[in-house]
């Protein structure tokens, strides 16, 4: 994800002067810079979690963008707010972001944004569920559906590793958090299953994950009756997975196995990275349907419904890995989006300054266009 980032900000972002690009293996880094391929770009050793270096490194930039794992966000931000940069992440865990948006007054205080979740989901949709809200009166319903799968997808789990194994896991068994009647609630993940069509796919389903609402539920609360998130994978992956959740394999409570202390979350992290393909061929696939009153003056899509019915709004990405770029789906719908936001607050193309939710600070209509700027396009229409 940091590669596709760093990609976006040289190739298609005119107005980037310069863009570091660390890593704890300074190798790697260097090996990214490469392949970007420009002498704009210099590589650098760095450790996220010493507090002093990063801030060292910050310093100077206009704007950094978190690739790391979510447990060092909070001290990045931290780190930013006293050299006065701009600051986004590719988030993944609630309890994380709240700490985060809890530094909401020093970041005003140094005139700068802190924004978590800025990647797919949570992230790009939340910018688009405001996108699409915007088209309602009343918005009674948002129900939200993101998935990234492999184009060749290989027994026993038909799914490949395309960001942070660590990430995933905690998607699958922390709770997620929705509206439903009008009220903040948490179900458990790896429930509620649904079955799904996208044209030309197999069949799908989806289900409860944790993340994927990230600060949503709290901005839409008593505007909405009813919002969720569900994760799409190919038919059959739920239940194989939860299984082995069931099982305890996605424990953190130490057991003792030949007298050596291990975590089963540990063990089969890496067991799953081990045997799971990664990096192969993918597409991201995401739908927002929204329900409610339709506003007339904000038209999407050529199909007419009468503006005192209730309406129905779908946007629907199916977006794949990009053979000229070699860039993934998961790339180009993860790291672009965190790229544009980077960008725009760099340039002081925000609504508010301080630590914020994305879908409060960032103008959904600037944000789409560039996402359309970038080739990933949203297939909008009204449903009777």
């Amino acid at each position: 994800m940091g590669y596709g980032a760093a990609y976006d900000l040289v190739h298609n972002s005119p107005d980037v002067e310069r863009v570091t690009i660390a890593d704890f293996d300074a190798k790697k880094a260097e090996e990214a810079a490469e392949r970007v391929g420009t002498s704009r770009i210099e590589p650098r050793h760095a450790d996220a979690s010493a507090y002093h270096e990063i801030a060292a490194l910050m310093a100077g930039h206009d704007s950094v963008i978190s690739c790391v794992n979510y447990w060092y966000n909070e001290s990045l931000s931290r780190a930013a707010i006293e050299t006065k940069t701009n600051f986004c992440d590719l988030g993944g865990n609630n309890y994380v972001v709240d700490e985060q948006l809890a530094l909401d007054p020093k970041a005003k205080a140094a005139g700068i944004n802190i924004i978590p979740d800025c990647g797919l989901a949570p992230g790009m949709v939340s910018i688009l569920a405001m996108h699409g809200a915007a088209r309602f009166d009343r918005l009674d319903e948002l129900h939200i559906r993101v998935g990234g799968l492999p184009q060749d997808p290989q027994p026993p789990l038909d799914y490949q590793l395309v960001f942070s194994v660590e990430g995933l896991i905690n998607e699958y068994v922390e709770a997620a958090r929705v509206i439903r009647d009008g009220k903040v609630v948490e179900v458990p993940s790896m429930t509620e299953l649904e079955s799904l069509e996208f044209d030309g796919f197999p069949p799908l389903e989806a289900f409860q994950t944790s993340g994927g609402t990230s600060t949503l539920p709290d901005s839409f609360l008593g505007k909405i009756k009813e919002l969720d998130y569900k994760t799409i994978r190919y038919a059959g992956h739920c239940e194989k997975f939860k299984t082995m959740i069931d099982l305890g394999l996605c424990s953190s409570e130490e057991i003792v196995a030949d007298y050596v202390k291990v975590k089963p979350r540990k063990v089969f992290g890496e067991l799953l990275q081990q045997h799971l393909p990664a990096d192969g061929p993918d597409y991201v696939l995401v739908r927002l349907e929204f329900v409610g009153q339709k506003a007339e003056t904000r038209p999407v899509g050529s199909v007419p419904v009468s503006p005192q019915a209730t309406s129905r709004l779908r946007y629907d990405i199916i977006d794949k890995q990009d053979e000229t770029t070699g860039l993934s789906a998961m790339m180009r719908t993860t790291a672009f989006p965190a790229s544009i936001i980077a960008q725009m607050m760099a340039k002081g193309e925000v609504l508010m300054r301080g630590a914020t939710p994305q879908e409060k600070a960032i103008d959904p209509e600037r944000f789409v266009a560039e996402l359309e700027r970038r080739n990933i396009k949203i297939a909008a229409g009204w449903m009777e």
